[in-house]
């Protein structure tokens, strides 16, 4: 399975998210985060939206619900389970 962590730097919010994200255990997943000012259709499209996680299904993005900046490693796991089919989510 696939994430995508759409971020800017210096965002404080996406710098906790992907600390949590790399806190979790039990789910398997590829993470790549796309710094949006690195591209012109990126910025435009999440200025002022970041952090932006979308998980990958066969080339398909689908936005995940923005986890609250107070969320545990614990409670952003337990969403993220929501999404991987059951074979990933040990």
């Amino acid at each position: 399975m696939e994430l995508i962590l759409y971020s800017k730097p210096g965002c404080h919010l996406c710098e906790g998210l992907l600390e949590k994200l790399e806190m979790i255990e039990g789910l398997t997943f590829k993470l790549e985060v796309r710094d949006i000012t690195s591209r012109e259709d990126w910025f435009q499209s999440y200025q002022y939206e970041v952090p932006v996680l979308c998980i990958n299904h066969f080339g398909q993005e689908q936005p995940l619900p923005r986890p609250s900046p107070r969320a545990s490693v614990e409670q952003l796991q337990r969403m993220l389970r929501k999404y991987f089919p059951v074979n990933e989510a040990k």
